[in-house]
């Protein structure tokens, strides 16, 4: 299923040597996930059993102090994650662009189930000005202790715009 959703988005444009160009591997979907709650859009979310119960955590502590962390997106399937390359190059934009600001279907690590997309009221959701919240200084400080990571700073290893709203489970 993986390697159709990666032929599939090959077909469209994303470079046969993706992988290795941004040092990326495939990412395998969970067998199993946990409701975390509803986005900032109403729609339900999920992640992955373990990393469901370090954000629960890490969202309760934080509340706990008078910081509000809200879900933007969290577990993406691959095919999801293609829905979204396909109606991005349907509006104009050029693979490169996209493959800047959105890993391709199958290496994103929302498919992982361990992967979060965060915002907190005031602050547009997936926007750089989400760096200047008191939210995101909390989780730069606090976020390790739950286990989770930003994962793409400024000029990080795998060519994708600086996501302050993205973070990750490692542990």
């Amino acid at each position: 299923r993986r390697r159709d959703v990666i032929a599939q988005a090959i077909s469209l444009g994303v470079p046969r040597d993706y992988a290795r160009a941004h040092r990326m591997s495939a990412v395998r979907e969970p067998s199993a996930l946990a409701f975390i709650g509803t986005d900032v859009h109403g729609r339900p979310q999920w992640l992955s059993p373990r990393a469901a119960s370090a954000f629960t955590r890490m969202r309760e502590t934080a509340h706990a102090l008078g910081v509000t962390l809200e879900i933007v997106s969290a577990f993406r399937s691959a095919e999801y994650q293609l829905g979204i390359l396909q109606g991005k190059c349907e509006r104009g934009l050029a693979m490169a662009e996209i493959l800047r600001v959105s890993a391709a279907p199958g290496y994103s690590e929302h498919h992982s189930g361990r992967a979060i997309d965060l915002t907190t009221p005031g602050y547009a959701a997936l926007k750089e000005e989400f760096e200047r919240s008191p939210a995101f200084a909390w989780l730069r400080k606090h976020a390790r202790r739950f286990g989770f990571a930003l994962s793409y700073p400024r000029r990080n290893r795998h060519g994708i715009a600086y996501e302050p709203w993205h973070w990750c489970w490692h542990a």
